[in-house]
């Protein structure tokens, strides 16, 4: 029996410090908000190799100062879901964790985004550039417990509209007897703000929270075609990534940002009509050969065509005749092949590996010296030429007084957007 009540109660003590510890383990309470972006070259404006964002805007820069969020390059989001409460009163002249407080992770923070496709990873930097709430209190005292009493008096309004260092107001309230939504600007880096009322405040409590996000994009023309998603997490309370003070306790202690970044390229290569077919002639055509006797040194073809290119691409050839590295062209009656040399000079904008103009570069079966071509800016239609020659020391061996000779072959040039 002695045995039995110990087990009992090692049983009891057992069961006691498991619901202990799960009484300790509380849930996560997250807020989510999806960024959406978006690359797609603009021939109207190919200077502009930025991201666009495409996250629906909402609150004040939708509505009450576009012009400003436009000329900070700074978007703002309202969401509903977001409530914070006060613990207890806010009193006049308490010390700034015992305010109306406000930090939020104005610094620049990296994040990875991943192409769902190839794995391929780029860095996103975001950073929260603006902070604002609908604040509600109860009335009395109303709104006007703001007001300090002076000397001088500062209207509880002007306090609101100017904002506090080192946060900037915008000018922007919109008020009742008890309720205001306010919104300021936060600097790079900067710390905490806020402000105490000059009544004591026995209740008060944020009904939404809306902030501004900046962006650092990667270059989209060094990325792939596709989408690339990541996502990064700010805490949320009491010394938290934001945080309201020791007062106002948020609701949820986590944000997440989810962000997708989609690419849609351009590679398009246009040939003339009639360009797919080339003839290789000696300079000034054959008329000296044919009136003279004169032997040419050079057959050779420059073929033009028009690039529109936002992406990384390389080329290389296939061949009907292969010829070691290059092609061939094939007579069927002599059973004779000569080697063909085919180069490419790409438009300006467009450069290698090395950032070297590309002028006259070979193309060869392996691809070796064309592994990469990158633009600086996207090209839309500009020229390129294709040189198509029959080396030198091979000419001659062509042509014979007499004899009529044809030589062919098939050539395909291949631009490749997979890098």
């Amino acid at each position: 029996m002695k045995s039995s009540r110990r087990f009992n109660n090692a049983l009891k003590r057992l069961v006691a410090g498991i619901t202990l510890s799960a009484s300790l383990s509380l849930p996560a309470q997250a807020l989510t908000q999806n960024i959406d972006a978006s690359f797609r070259p603009d021939a109207a404006n190919p200077q502009m190799n930025k991201f666009r964002n495409d996250t629906p805007i909402s609150g004040v820069c939708e509505g009450h100062i576009p012009a400003q969020c436009k000329a900070l390059n700074i978007f703002t989001i309202r969401d509903t879901a977001f409530r914070a409460t006060s613990i207890g009163p806010i009193l006049p002249g308490a010390d700034l964790r015992n305010a109306a407080m406000f930090k939020v992770p104005s610094q620049w923070r990296p994040l990875a985004v991943t192409h769902q496709i190839t794995g391929e990873v780029e860095t996103v930097e975001v950073r929260i550039a603006g902070i604002g709430h609908r604040w509600d209190l109860p009335h009395p005292p109303g709104v006007s417990a703001w007001t300090l009493p002076g000397p001088p008096q500062i209207a509880w309004n002007r306090r609101w509209l100017d904002g506090v260092a080192p946060c900037v107001g915008t000018r922007y309230i919109a008020a009742s007897s008890t309720m205001v939504l306010f919104f300021w600007l936060v600097p790079e880096n900067a710390g905490a703000c806020g402000l105490a009322p000059g009544t004591e405040i026995p209740k008060f409590w944020y009904s939404h929270l809306e902030y501004a996000y900046e962006l650092r994009t990667p270059n989209p023309l060094t990325m792939s075609t596709g989408n690339y998603t990541g996502s990064i997490t700010y805490t949320m309370g009491p010394g938290q990534d934001f945080d309201f003070g020791d007062v106002m306790i948020p609701a949820d202690n986590l944000y997440t940002f989810n962000f997708n970044l989609s690419v849609q390229h351009t590679l398009k290569v246009e040939v003339p009509p009639g360009g797919q077919r080339v003839e290789l002639l000696p300079q000034g055509g054959w008329q000296a050969w044919l009136n003279q006797g004169r032997k040419p040194t050079r057959l050779f073809r420059d073929q033009t065509f028009n690039l529109s290119a936002s992406s990384r691409f390389k080329m290389n050839l296939e061949c009907q005749y292969p010829s070691g590295n290059n092609c061939a062209l094939w007579e069927p009656n002599a059973g004779h092949v000569v080697p063909l040399e085919v180069s490419v000079t790409l438009p300006s904008g467009l450069t290698d590996a090395s950032n070297q103009p590309v002028n006259r570069r070979p193309l060869l079966r392996d691809g070796v010296g064309t592994e990469l071509f990158q633009p600086g800016i996207y090209v839309d239609r500009k020229p390129g030429t294709l040189h198509f020659e029959v080396p030198r020391d091979h000419v001659e061996e062509m042509i014979k007084q007499g004899t009529a000779r044809h030589y062919s072959g098939n050539v395909t040039v291949i631009w490749d957007s997979q890098v």
